[in-house]
């Protein structure tokens, strides 16, 4: 199984739309254009969304070992604005690996490559094997 087919399995952030673009070892990419789906009352893109973003983008990384892993915390700071059009990526590097343990750091930016929200989380990492590959 290829990480992308894996990754479809997160029916949330597949039906928020959020696409997996890139997936290597300690690190990972997400992709999501903003609709008016994603919008919140005052018109602006919903946090929740701009979190699965980044949280979908994290899981990557951290499952790019090959062991399934799950966050233990995240935290999530808004810096700018976004609405509908926009483009927003989401790109998480690994910046510890322990034996069981780890901390990823997400920066999610526009079309215009302007940082919207930056997320970091720790995550615990199971002995099971992920059903994926990255080769």
């Amino acid at each position: 199984m290829k990480a992308e087919e894996f990754f479809k399995n997160d029916l949330f952030a597949a039906n928020a739309g959020i696409e997996l673009i890139e997936i290597r070892e300690g690190y990972g990419k997400t992709q999501l254009t903003i609709t008016a789906n994603h919008l919140n009352a005052g018109g602006r893109t919903q946090g929740g969304a701009i979190f699965t973003l980044a949280d979908l983008a994290l899981a990557a990384a951290a499952n790019s070992h090959g062991t399934l892993a799950f966050s233990l915390s995240s935290n999530i700071t808004f810096v700018r604005s976004s609405g509908i059009g926009d483009t927003l990526t989401a790109e998480a590097r690994e910046r510890y690996m322990g034996r069981s343990t780890g901390y990823y750091q997400v920066d999610v930016t526009n079309q215009e490559n302007e940082l919207i929200a930056t997320f970091e989380s720790s995550v615990f990492r199971k002995k099971e094997q992920v059903p994926f590959t990255l080769a």
